[in-house]
Parts: C-alpha cells; structure tokens; sequence
C-alpha cells in the first residue's frame, strides 16, 4: 500500500513529466533564436527549481563557450568561459551531465559570473545540448531554492529537456543563417545593379570624361554601401550569436556620452539642430565594453540628427536609479507611427516614407538592442508623431560601488 508521502512523490514527479512534455512542444514549434533560448532557460529554472539558468553554446571557431541567454544574471552575455578549467567546458568536453554540490570546492568552478551578478554560486547542475552527435554548448542551472541538494531526477528532467533544446537551437540557428542571408543579398542587389549600370555607361563610346567622373563616384558610393552593409552584417551576427567578444572593464558613461555628443555635433550644427546634454559630471561606473556603448551613442544620436528638421533639438540625460543607470536620447523631430514603434529594432527595417530622407544600412538599431542587452541592459523606444522620439535604455550599476 502506498503511503502519503509515497503518492506526493509520484504525483509530483507525474506532474514534471507532464510538463516537461508542454515544454518540448513549444520549443519544437519556435524558430527565432533568441526568444527560444530565452524559452528555454525559463523553462529549466522552473523544471529544477533553481534560483539560475543559463546557456552556453560553443564557438565553432575557438571552441571557447559563451551565454547567450540567462536568467537573473544580467551581463554574463559578454563573458566568455574557457573550456579548460570551467564546469561547462568539461560538461561541453565530455559530453556528459555534471552535478556540482559545492562550487566553491572544486577546481573547475569559473566565478566570472558570479561579479556580475547579485547571485552567489553555491551548487551547479550542467548537461551536454547535444545535436547530430555533437556537443553545441551547455545548459546549467544553479543553486536549488531553499538550499536543498541536486537530485537524480532533476539530472534526468533536465537531460530530457536539453535533447529536445538541442535540436530546437540547430534548427533556429540553420533557419537564423538563412534568413540573414536572404537579408543581406536582398539589400546588396540595388547597390550592385547600380554599379553595373554605371559600369556599362561608362565604356559607352558617347560618354563624356565628365560624365565618367560622376559616373565613377556614384559607383564609390555604392561601393562604400556595401561595404558598409557587410561590416554591420556581419557585426551583428556575431551579436545575435553571442561570440562578439566584449571587455569587461569598468566604464565612465558620462565620458562615453561626451565623446558622441562632441562627434556628431559638427553635423547637427551643419543642420542647425541643437544638442543638448543633461548628465551628471559623475556618474557611477558600469562594466562593460567602452567602444561597444560609444557604438550605441553614436547609432541614437545620429538617427536622431538625421531625421530632425532645422530648428529641432536633441537632449542626452542620464541618471542613476538604484542599481542601474538609465541613459535617453529624445528628441523633437516628426516622430515615429504608432504602427511603425514594434518593428523598430529589426533588422534592415525602415520606417516608412523615410526612405529618401536618409541613407543608412537599416541595422544600426538591431546592433545597438544588441549591445545593451549584451551588457544587461534594455532599451526601449516612445514616439508620437509631430511631437519627437525618445530611445531610452538601461545598464547594471557595476557592483562594489
């Protein structure tokens, strides 16, 4: 006869499985990478009852690991682990689950996560995402609630779960490859027809010298776009990725404000718009990548300039809020349709009816969304037509301050 303790047992060990079932079907029918990752350490955390999870996958090219999503550690997207002396780099090496009691006690514990956040590695559990045969990375989860030990079944749930991942992340990260592509090739055919249609008048034997001048610099333009394209394509693959490799140094945001409001204001004084900023002389450091959020400055500040209007103003304000700062970037401009706000930051997306009023890659925000998150951040966009824009985005407090 079964008794109390013995039906609990079962029936929550039913409700698990049940659940691990609902989990697979929804990671099954996603396609988009990132919020399938997201999806998937969410599901983990809930399925071990941890206080963390996260994802590694493996660089096909160093073999070096790194997060590409977690939860309740904001900046470890920028940390690459190396597979030599980290739990996941074992986990990735030998292709089988570890459980790991006491983190502090064994050699292949990598704290570098741990100053990122505000959670303190006791316990770890990792399994292999194995697809095709092969290792992709790690799916780790740490510190059970409520002190409690790893067991067996957490070991298997968690095993079970991380097959099916590992084939859901295979085939978002085949279909995210050629959707990019499809991308990139569709935006390089205007530039490059014009080139050989450019190309072809200027061996016409009616040309002109003159003619063949302009004729040359509109092929270097054109040229320069595609290079332009390709650079920003390919600096946003390696973000969405997450092998972008980022430093992890202590960062004046005042300073990185500055710098971009000093690059750009030459060009919206040449359009007699006015930049205004509002930051404290001292802020509190953030850790991160200085050039990376230089990058961010420059992409809003100079979307802003470029669709402004003479006459319109451009404010940067920046003040801290508990354990994170938060930087915006408003202006007066005609703003953005209400329709319009949620395809923002895709990729090669452009507001309609801009077209024409300025030339750009169509990938300057998506890279910037990138980088924020990157370092832990959000960021996020208000407008209303007629009245102006506001991008605003956040970033951890570096800890210790």
């Amino acid at each position: 006869m079964i008794d109390y303790f013995e039906q609990t047992q079962i029936e929550t060990r039913v409700a698990r499985l049940e659940r691990l079932i609902e989990i697979s079907r929804s990671l099954s029918s996603t396609l988009s990478l990132r919020p399938l990752l997201q999806n998937i350490v969410v599901a983990a955390q809930e399925l071990t009852e941890t206080e963390a999870c996260s994802i590694l996958l493996v660089d096909r090219k160093s073999g070096q690991l790194h997060f590409t999503a977690a939860t309740n550690l904001p900046g470890v997207r920028s940390i690459i682990v190396p597979v030599e002396g980290s739990v996941a780099g074992w986990v990735a090496k030998t292709g089988k689950p570890l459980v790991v009691p006491d983190a502090r006690k064994d050699p292949r514990f990598y704290g570098k996560a741990d100053e990122q956040s505000t959670i303190t590695t006791r316990s770890i559990i990792a399994v292999p995402l194995i697809a095709r045969e092969n290792v992709i990375g790690v799916l780790e989860a740490i510190n059970k609630k409520d002190g409690a030990e790893f067991t067996n079944e957490d070991v298997e749930m968690l095993t079970v779960m991380s097959g099916q991942a590992a084939v859901a992340v295979q085939n978002a990260l085949l279909f995210q490859q050629s959707d990019l592509i499809a991308e990139i090739v569709h935006e390089m055919r205007t530039p490059l027809t014009s080139i050989v249609a450019y190309a072809d008048l200027m061996q016409r034997q009616d040309t002109t010298l003159f003619q063949c001048s302009q004729f040359a610099s509109i092929i270097q333009c054109e040229a320069e776009r595609i290079s332009e394209i390709t650079n920003n394509f390919l600096d946003l693959a390696r973000l969405e990725s997450g092998r972008a490799s980022l430093a992890q140094d202590p960062v004046d945001m005042s300073t990185v404000i500055h710098m971009a409001v000093n690059v750009l204001r030459p060009q919206a004084d040449a359009r007699q718009i006015t930049l205004l900023v509002d930051v404290p002389e001292t802020l509190p450091s953030v850790r991160g990548d200085a050039q990376r959020l230089h990058q961010v400055m420059l992409n809003l500040l100079s979307n802003a300039v470029k669709y402004c209007q003479p006459g319109d103003h451009v404010t940067v304000t920046a003040i801290e809020k508990q354990d994170y700062l938060s930087v915006s970037v408003a202006d007066t401009g005609p703003g953005i349709a209400t329709d319009a706000l949620p395809h923002i930051f895709e990729r090669f997306y452009r507001v309609p009816g801009t077209e024409n009023k300025a030339v750009g890659t169509g990938l300057g925000l998506s890279i910037t969304q990138h980088i924020v998150e990157a370092h832990g951040g959000q960021i996020n966009v208000s407008s209303k037509e007629g009245e102006g824009t506001t991008f605003k985005f956040t970033l951890p407090i570096q800890s210790g301050q």
